[in-house]
C-alpha cells in the first residue's frame, strides 16, 4: 500500500512537470501569435488552455484523495500541500499565456504591438518561456541551488517590464493610446507569467528544505558574508 501511496505522489509530480512544459510551450506560441498577427496559432494556444485546467483540476482530485486515504504526515504532507499550490501557480500562468493569444486575436488582422517594440516582446516571450522550463527541470531535480537562481533570471524579466514603460512614457511615443493599453497589458502578462516560475521554484525550495527560499538565500548571504570576514 505505501508503494502504491509513493507512487501516486510521484504521479501527482510528473503532472506538475507536464503542466509547465505545456505552459510554457503557451507563451512560445502565444508570442509568435501577437507578433505575428497569427490568429490560427493564437486560437490553438486559447483552446489548448482547457488541457492545463484539466490537469489541475485531476492533480486536486488525487491530491485531496491522497490527504483523505493517508492522512500523511510531516514531509509527505508538505509534498502533497505544496503540490497543490504549485498547480494553481501553473494554471495561472497558462491563463497568463492565453491573455496574450486573446489580445492577439482582439487585435487580428492588426499587431497589438508596434515594430519598435517587437525585440523587446520576443525578448519577454523568449525569457518567459525559458524560466518555465528551468522551473519544469527544478520540480523533477529539487535542485535547491537552481531554484534560488530563478529569482536572479527574473530581475531580467523586470528589466525588460521597465523598458516598455520608458517607450510608453517618451515624449516621442506616437503609437496611441488603445496601443499603450495593450503594451501595458502584454508588460504585466509576461512579469506575472515570470514571477509564477519563480513561485513554483520557491515551493519547491520549501518542498526539499522545509524552508522559506527567501530566508534561505538570506541565510546564505549571512554566511557568506561571515567566511568573507
Amino acid at each position: 500500500m505505501r508503494d502504491a501511496y509513493h507512487e501516486e505522489l510521484d504521479s501527482i509530480g510528473e503532472g506538475l512537470v507536464e503542466m509547465a512544459r505545456l505552459v510554457g510551450s503557451a507563451i512560445g506560441r502565444a508570442t509568435t501569435a501577437i507578433l505575428d498577427a497569427d490568429l490560427k496559432l493564437a486560437e490553438s494556444v486559447i483552446a489548448a488552455d482547457a488541457k492545463v485546467d484539466d490537469l489541475q483540476r485531476d492533480l486536486e482530485e488525487r491530491a485531496v484523495a491522497l490527504l483523505a486515504r493517508q492522512q500523511p504526515v510531516a514531509t509527505d504532507l508538505r509534498i502533497v500541500v505544496t503540490s497543490l499550490r504549485m498547480s494553481a501557480d501553473l494554471e495561472r500562468s497558462g491563463d497568463l499565456a492565453q491573455h496574450v493569444a486573446k489580445l492577439a486575436r482582439l487585435r487580428f488582422p492588426d499587431t497589438a504591438v508596434p515594430r519598435d517594440l517587437h525585440a523587446t516582446i520576443l525578448e519577454m516571450g523568449q525569457l518567459a518561456q525559458r524560466l518555465m522550463a528551468k522551473a519544469g527541470e527544478v520540480i523533477i531535480t529539487k535542485d535547491v541551488d537552481l531554484a534560488l537562481q530563478l529569482e536572479q533570471d527574473d530581475d531580467a524579466m523586470d528589466l525588460l517590464h521597465r523598458t516598455l514603460f520608458q517607450h510608453l512614457m517618451d515624449d516621442r511615443w506616437r503609437h496611441g493610446i488603445e496601443t499603450a493599453v495593450d503594451v501595458t497589458l502584454l508588460g504585466r502578462y509576461y512579469e506575472r507569467f515570470a514571477d509564477h516560475a519563480v513561485s513554483v521554484a520557491k515551493r519547491v525550495v520549501y518542498l526539499v528544505t522545509g524552508e522559506h527560499a527567501d530566508e534561505l538565500a538570506q541565510a546564505e548571504g549571512r554566511t557568506g558574508g561571515d567566511g568573507d570576514a
